[in-house]
């Protein structure tokens, strides 16, 4: 009769094959079919331990390959890896191009993390150069005792204060590189053992190159997100105008074009004002170009203030400023044109050293058939009316239509 407990190992072989190693307790005798159930029960806890790390490193891969920061990933380990490191804390710090070790990251049981993003050190000369070096976890199990014959160490005393009392230290290098460490701590002394170290050695590189990925990663998207800005930057520029922060003249001629394509689809009629500011020259020679510049900066944003969202306006030159008004067949113009003048009218303005006060003429042009007429034609129906305000005495507003033919 053959031994059942043949019957058992070679189930528990199947159960392996098909990723299945809960064995439970070993309890075989020591006869040497006994032994052979020793080992096998232990392939399968190794087996089972080498399954749980993949998968956690899996897990991180996926995390990557949704394209996620560093933070993120470190986040995921915190929440992870109790199941095979214990800790009450993990730290993340980088090595720089010059040799500087700046911490980056950290997540703590602690009311208070003492090692926040931006304490640094050099790596060179310090304990955790060795670190790097031989690629191997240091384990220290009493950081009280550390500090006592290390008390210049400036993170270890950090450290302890926030309450840890044993660590493991990690290097990451990725294809050789150094990258960083990871520091598991807990607030016990004696927590660490060498299974903890044989479990970061298993996934060491895997996690060194999964966390270098997510910081390439996060450096590209902080990249493309200065450039991005820069881009903005310069179109803001080249569209707007310097002083007054208004459409500079070729942008708001650019968005007249288009508006005046518009309404001969629609059948709408095109309007646009011509405004300039009376007596401007006089405001510079009584109170100097920079007063006048500090008009101009105020009338624009009173200017800005009042324009419908629909409506553009810019600088069209010197102390002119136009106007495209969209959607105008069932709007009262002239009223629209009148709040213009009445803003920079209602109040002075305020300069460092005097209250300038300051009226606006404005020149509106109209369209009723934008079939027949151009942006520079409309602009010059603004421009007469706009003279016709001056010669009227400034400080009002007159509107000049297209003749219909």
């Amino acid at each position: 009769m053959s031994d059942p407990r043949i019957k058992k190992y070679r189930n528990l072989t199947v159960a392996m094959q098909h990723g299945l190693f809960n064995v439970g307790e070993d309890h075989e005798s020591n006869d040497e079919v006994g032994q052979l159930g020793h080992a096998l029960i232990e392939l399968a806890k190794s087996m089972e331990s080498w399954h749980r790390d993949q998968g956690l490193l899996t897990k991180i891969t996926e995390k990557i390959n949704q394209g996620v920061f560093m933070e993120d990933v470190l986040d995921f380990v915190y929440e992870a890896f109790q199941r095979a490191i214990p800790y009450n804390r993990i730290g993340f710090a980088v090595l720089d191009e010059e040799g500087i070790l700046r911490a980056r990251w950290a997540r703590s049981d602690a009311l208070e993390i003492k090692i926040n993003e931006g304490f640094s050190q050099y790596l060179k000369d310090s304990s955790l150069a060795k670190i790097m070096e031989t690629g191997e976890p240091r384990i220290l199990n009493d950081l009280e005792d550390y500090l006592l014959n290390h008390p210049d160490s400036i993170s270890t005393q950090l450290i302890v204060e926030e309450g840890v009392r044993s660590s493991l230290t990690c290097p990451l290098l990725a294809l050789g590189k150094p990258v960083g460490f990871i520091f598991f701590s807990s607030n016990e002394k004696n927590t660490y053992q060498n299974i903890h170290q044989d479990i970061f050695r298993r996934i060491a590189n895997q996690l060194a190159v999964t966390v270098e990925k997510s910081r390439l990663y996060e450096d590209l998207y902080r990249l493309n997100k200065e450039l991005s800005e820069a881009r903005d930057a310069l179109e803001h520029q080249a569209n707007h105008d310097v002083l007054t922060g208004l459409w500079n003249r070729r942008a708001i001629m650019q968005l007249g074009d288009k508006e005046i394509a518009r309404v001969r689809r629609t059948g709408h009629s095109a309007t646009v004002f011509m405004a300039d500011i009376d007596y401007f020259k006089k405001v510079n020679d009584t109170y100097g170009h920079q007063a006048g510049d500090d008009v101009l900066e105020e009338v624009a944003r009173r200017l800005e203030d009042v324009c419908r969202e629909e409506d553009s306006v810019g600088r069209y030159g010197g102390e002119e400023f136009l106007v495209i008004l969209s959607i105008t067949n069932e709007c009262d113009i002239e009223a629209v044109a009148e709040r213009y003048r009445a803003r920079i009218e209602a109040k002075a303005v305020v300069t460092a050293d005097n209250e300038i006060s300051v009226t606006l003429s404005v020149g509106v042009g109209i369209a009723r058939d934008a079939s027949q007429i151009d942006l520079s034609q409309l602009i010059n129906l603004a421009d007469q009316a706009l003279y016709e305000a001056k010669d009227a005495g400034r400080n009002q507003v007159k509107v000049k239509e297209a003749e219909e033919q």
